[in-house]
């Protein structure tokens, strides 16, 4: 493929984010999905970002040039478990993780205004230092909100948000509650819209008599696997509670996070409960194709759930959360969504661990309604913007 670094035809975007990989996360994710895709369809992509502060362990470069065109810049930044103390505290986090970054940034910026023609902040603490870039080197501002806030829509947060997000040329929704949430706070609507997740449906697909479970060191049976942020809000407890209840059903957790410490008791004590750890975003196909459903127990308003993505690609029926933006990414054709409560969450895996024609009924739509749904057409919803 021809090199086309250089080529000034090429619209130049600046994805002005915290987090990014090698760190993990739904954000990250996507987020190299958004980087990729821009390179694809010819634009010329830089990313500001700091070295993994949420995910501990994982190399990373500094500076990294992926592609036809995207320049990725990581600034170190002392992370690691310090993020998980001040990331419930809105001012201290706000106060931890945007300075740095506006400072460096702006220092790049200087030397390469010429080459950005779009700004594109990831979240709130972002979207504040791009409202000031915005002013300063007069570019075109984007949003993108990645959570639901789940605030008094008459506090001082809430207020400060609209102050910030008033300031950008378009803010774009990860969900109707995102969207229903910012209006009420007193967004126009007409500077809002809704995007969607996509996910690469070549990795994320069902393969066919694989040997993934030995590969993995999984036992046979009946597998319920979990992927994401090992924490209590995530719902990891709650489902050990589910396991316990559920002896002859095995449970897999993926992932990394405050409540580690916690799953190595669990797995320690009760024989169906295995805790994986980290893997890499390219390699989870195989948990997902080594399993038989996928659990996001989410106590929380969970802004989107993409690991449901991956897992319904993959053929996994999905037993979740009725909560925040995963109503919105699955309907009742691959999923059963309910109050993320214990009993409910026992009840639905022992559903469908006993009755095996719902459970194909199920699992045999789930591919279909990945490819209706979460295919990189999706990107589309971005770049209109642009």
């Amino acid at each position: 493929m021809k090199d086309i670094r250089h080529n000034k035809d090429r619209k130049g975007i600046l994805i002005l984010t915290p987090f990014f990989s090698p760190n993990i996360g739904g954000v990250e994710t996507h987020l190299d999905d958004l980087v990729n895709g821009l390179d694809k369809r010819g634009y010329k992509v830089y990313v500001q970002t700091y070295s993994p502060i949420t995910t501990e362990g994982v190399p990373w470069k500094p500076r990294e040039k992926r592609g036809n065109a995207v320049e990725i810049r990581r600034y170190s930044w002392f992370g690691k478990n310090l993020f998980h103390k001040v990331e419930k505290l809105p001012f201290i986090d706000f106060i931890y993780i945007t300075p740095y970054l506006f400072l460096r940034t702006f220092i790049w910026l200087l030397s390469n205004k010429n080459n950005i023609d779009v700004i594109h902040a990831q979240g709130f603490n972002a979207a504040s230092i791009g409202v000031v870039f915005k002013k300063i080197f007069r570019k075109k501002l984007i949003v993108s909100t990645h959570a639901i806030y789940e605030i008094d829509k008459n506090s001082k947060m809430a207020k400060r948000i609209v102050k910030v997000l008033n300031g950008a040329d378009k803010i774009l929704c990860l969900s109707e509650g995102s969207y229903r949430e910012l209006i009420s706070f007193g967004l126009r609507e007409s500077k809002l819209d809704i995007f969607k997740y996509w996910v690469d449906l070549e990795i994320f697909k069902p393969y066919k008599n694989n040997e993934f479970r030995k590969e993995l060191g999984i036992k046979d049976g009946f597998i319920v696997l979990f992927v994401g942020r090992v924490m209590e809000k995530k719902g990891v407890r709650v489902l050990c509670e589910v396991a316990q209840k559920l002896p002859e059903v095995n449970f897999v957790f993926v992932g990394t996070g405050p409540d580690e410490d916690y799953l190595k008791e669990q797995e320690k004590s009760n024989d169906n409960i295995k805790f994986m750890g980290f893997v890499r975003n390219n390699l989870l196909y195989k948990y997902y194709n080594a399993s038989d459903v996928f659990c996001i127990p989410s106590q929380y308003e969970e802004g989107f759930g993409r690991v449901v993505m991956e897992a319904v690609s993959c053929g996994l029926p999905v037993v979740g959360s009725n909560k925040g933006g995963i109503p919105e990414a699955l309907d009742a054709s691959v999923s059963i969504l309910i109050e993320p409560t214990a009993e409910n969450l026992k009840n639905a895996i022992e559903g469908l661990y006993r009755d095996n024609n719902r459970y194909l009924e199920l699992k045999s739509n789930c591919r279909s309604y990945a490819e209706k749904n979460f295919s990189e057409k999706n990107i589309e919803l971005i770049t209109k913007y642009y």
